[in-house]
This record gives C-alpha cells, structure tokens and sequence, in this order.
C-alpha cells in the first residue's frame, strides 16, 4: 500500500512543538511518525490523505513558530522497524521500567511492562501517557473495577491490572492497537476482562470505579457524558492528552456531570487531570 512521507523541518527543535505538530497530524489521519535531528517525519497512507485536513491542522500553528515540510510519495515501509528505532527503556518513578521485548529485563523494579510498540500510541514516552502512569501509581487501584478509553498499546491498563484492579476493560477504535492490546495484555501476563474495538458505543452498561481516558480534548468533551454514565458515585476519572489552555472547558463540561476536579499535573505544556464523581 502506498504512503505518503511528509519531512518537517521545524527551526527552533523544541520538544514540545513538535508534539503540537505530532498531536494535530494525529487527529488528522496520519498513523505513524519517525523522529529526526530536524524535526519528524509523517506518514499517511495516500488514500486515506485530505489536502484540506492536512492545511487546517497545521494552520494554528504556523504563526507561533516556523517550520516547513516536503512531501514524498513512497512505498510500504517496515513501520516496526521504524518504531523500534525510536523505542527507548522507560523510568517512571523509580518504580516502573517500560521495555520492548528486544530489551534486556531489571528485575530490581517493583513494576515491569513489556510494550512492543509496532504501529500503535501509547508506549509510556509521550508526556500524557507518563503523566497518567503517575497517577496510577499514587493511587489505590487493589481491587478496582477500571475502564480505559483510547487505550492504544493497553500499557494504563496493564499497569492497573500490575498494582491490584480485578475487573478491567479497554477500549481504542483503531483495530491495530486492539491487536497490540491483546498482545502486550499476553506478553505481560495480564489478563484483562475486556479488550474490545470501538468508541463509547461499546462501553458495557456496568459500573467502573476509575477511568482512564488518554484521548485529546474534543474526544473527551464529546464522550465526558458517557464516562458520567458508567463511574460509580465516588469513582474516580483521570484524564489526558490536552493543554493546560483546555483545562478550563473541560472543568466546566465535568462539573455539569457531577463530576468535581480534584488535581492536575503539568508537563512540557501538556496537561493531565483527576476528577471525583460526587455521591
């Protein structure tokens, strides 16, 4: 199948920018990206691209800072290769190592989990994810019901299921990370309840004591209602994949659902939060 490879160039190589950029191509149907010394590489499969998509993600962001891109048209590449190039052990508090299946093992941390990245989000590194491992790991999960939206690898599950929660659903609409759910859910020992494919739609009619929801803001403006629905009085939500600047819309959206925010946490201007669902 036939891609299409955008190069960007960005001048000024800051981290963050380039996860702007990363975030908003997301959105608009490019499944997969390369890091470079000068910015990243974006690729979409060439069906699948929209010119008019591509020029409104972008245009936010072209008076805040510079950048330019070339655009090829190329064969299939070996995206696993790609995202193995990229993949680098991963230390969260001292407590959890994140690895691929081609790194070596460090039995001496309390929480191992083995993500095998190939073509699906979610391995730990990106600021959102490791803000709501954080999370998890300050929280008491022994025995809780727990559902996880827009799970991509399952690596939040995973870690859910690792510090004591008994019943765990995960979802993500991509069918590629519902494949990687089920095979890092193997490669971890950790057998989840339910790994199924799909969007709210799916989510069981059954109570959960937390979710976890990493999606990005418009998602979870438009699925809050849902997650109201299904969290037990007292239960707890934990959001991410947004900007502090977003914070505010999604406070007012949660206290119209009896939900009531509790704390954030910030990192590289991306933003994670925890709200309370009151009794």
């Amino acid at each position: 199948m036939a891609y299409l490879e955008f190069v960007f160039n960005i001048e000024t190589k800051e981290d963050y920018q380039r996860d702007l950029l990363i975030n908003a191509l997301g959105e608009a149907g490019f499944d997969t990206f390369e890091e470079t010394p000068e910015g990243f590489n974006a690729y979409i499969k060439s069906a699948e691209f929209n010119e008019d998509d591509f020029n409104n993600a972008l245009l936010p962001y072209k008076e805040i800072y510079s950048f330019s891109w070339e655009q090829n048209q190329v064969a299939q590449k070996n995206w696993n290769q790609i995202w193995e190039s990229n993949f680098e052990p991963l230390y969260i508090k001292e407590r959890c190592y994140v690895r691929a299946t081609f790194h070596q093992p460090k039995p001496d941390y309390p929480l191992e989990i083995i993500i095998d990245p190939k073509m699906s989000f979610g391995t730990g590194h990106h600021q959102t994810t490791t803000m709501m491992m954080e999370f998890i790991m300050e929280e008491d999960f022994g025995n809780k019901r727990v559902l996880d939206m827009g799970a991509g690898t399952g690596i939040l599950a995973i870690l859910a299921y690792k510090l004591g929660a008994t019943d765990i659903t995960a979802i993500d609409y991509d069918p590629i990370c519902y494949d990687s759910m089920i095979e890092n859910s193997r490669l971890n020992h950790t057998p989840l309840n339910q790994i199924l494919c799909g969007s709210k739609d799916v989510i069981p009619e059954k109570e959960f004591d937390i979710v976890l929801a990493n999606i990005n803001r418009n998602i979870l403006l438009d699925q809050f209602d849902r997650y109201s629905e299904v969290l037990s009085p007292g239960g707890e939500l934990y959001i991410s994949g947004f900007y502090e600047t977003d914070l505010d819309s999604l406070i007012d959206k949660a206290s119209a659902l009896n939900l009531s925010f509790v704390k954030k946490k910030l990192l590289d201007n991306w933003c994670s939060a925890k709200f309370l669902k009151q009794t």
